[in-house]
């Protein structure tokens, strides 16, 4: 299994847009033939910092996502709402192994 763990930290003024734009690409994600998992994570203690945790069967589903409209429109829409660029370190899941 291939997971991506995005960290992110977005502007205070635009969390509820964030929050709402990620809410409308986990949606579209999850249906994507590929997706395992695709959570959204808000910090307890800084409620403007965010995990993207996304797990797909393999690589290649992983890379196909990058390419899907719902995506692109996701990354347009967020661009400029952080304070800094996402950060993604792509993991190997080894458990469950499905």
């Amino acid at each position: 299994m291939h997971t991506m763990i995005v960290y992110v930290h977005v502007k205070q003024e635009y969390l509820e847009a964030f929050i709402q734009a990620c809410k409308l690409n986990h949606e579209a994600s999850v249906l994507e033939s590929g997706n395992r998992r695709f959570d959204v994570l808000q910090s307890d203690e800084d409620s403007a910092r965010l995990v993207l945790y996304e797990a797909y069967a393999t690589a290649t589903d992983a890379a196909a996502h990058k390419n899907t409209a719902h995506y692109r429109l996701w990354r347009d829409t967020v661009a400029e709402m952080m304070v800094e660029p996402r950060q993604g370190t792509p993991y190997q899941g080894l458990f469950p192994n499905t």
